[in-house]
């Protein structure tokens, strides 16, 4: 269920890129705030920012204007050795195509960044084993990413992008690489992580299967924020409402 209490929010966010005569607003004075529990999928078309607007989010890149508040403080302000520590404590990354590391085990791949964090050998194994065991994983600890299936080095990413705790994860594309199937499979444990352990997630994605599994919709064109849709008891029918909304926009989402 979600709370009052904003993780994430946005005010009048606007990039623009290039200079004088050749100037292109990517981003036109975007709101939004994403609440604890929140699981959000932002759409949109190609070109329509959405990516932008997730390297402002995950501190990647800085807005021509604007902020990001995230658990009270303008991130777009914060100085280098205040975002890395930002980055390690309170945000989650999962990308399209996993990042695993091929010299280390699985095990060791999850659980790097709480090592990273000075957390003990012990409590390391425990949290890698716990979320192994939530996303189908367990059996897979010891082996090498060159070893696993997509599905399998994904929902991998996925434990590493959640061992510290962050206050929100940011996916990208989270299932651009991946079959059906293996797409199902992770959607449904970042389901899974979301109701059981409240976990906030931001999800960048141009397909509707992989938003119906959102609890909010936004869709994002010309970099404005055109529509949102919440989905309801029905995941089928919030499918169909996105699909619907992609034709009537008559636009590539790709």
């Amino acid at each position: 269920m979600t709370t009052n209490k904003v993780i994430v929010e946005i005010k009048n966010l606007t990039k623009i890129y290039g200079s004088r005569g050749f100037k292109t607003m990517v981003l036109k004075g975007i709101d939004l705030k994403i609440f604890e529990n929140d699981f959000i999928a932002i759409m949109g078309p190609s070109g329509s920012g959405k990516t932008t607007l997730l390297n402002i989010l995950s501190t990647i890149d800085k807005p021509t204007q604007g902020s990001v508040i995230l658990d009270g403080s303008d991130i777009t302000k914060a100085k280098n050795k205040e975002l890395s520590k930002i980055r390690r404590d309170k945000i989650g990354f999962i990308f399209q195509d996993y990042n695993l590391l091929d010299t280390m085990t699985l095990q060791d791949n999850i659980a790097l960044p709480l090592s990273l964090n000075g957390a003990g050998a012990q409590t390391c194994i425990a949290k890698t084993k716990e979320l192994a065991e939530m996303f189908g994983l367990k059996e897979h600890l010891n082996k090498y990413p060159y070893q696993l299936s997509g599905g399998q080095k994904q929902r991998g990413a996925a434990c590493r992008a959640l061992i510290t705790d962050p206050e929100i994860i940011f996916a990208d594309e989270p299932t651009g690489a991946l079959d059906s199937k293996a797409s199902r499979d992770l959607l449904d444990c970042l389901s899974l992580v979301n109701e059981q352990h409240h976990t906030t997630i931001l999800m960048v994605t141009h397909d509707a299967f992989s938003a119906s599994y959102a609890k909010d919709a936004y869709i994002l064109n010309d970099g404005t924020m055109k529509c949102q849709l919440s989905r309801g008891r029905s995941r089928k029918e919030f499918y169909d409402r996105i699909v619907d909304m992609q034709a009537s926009m008559g636009s590539d989402f790709s």
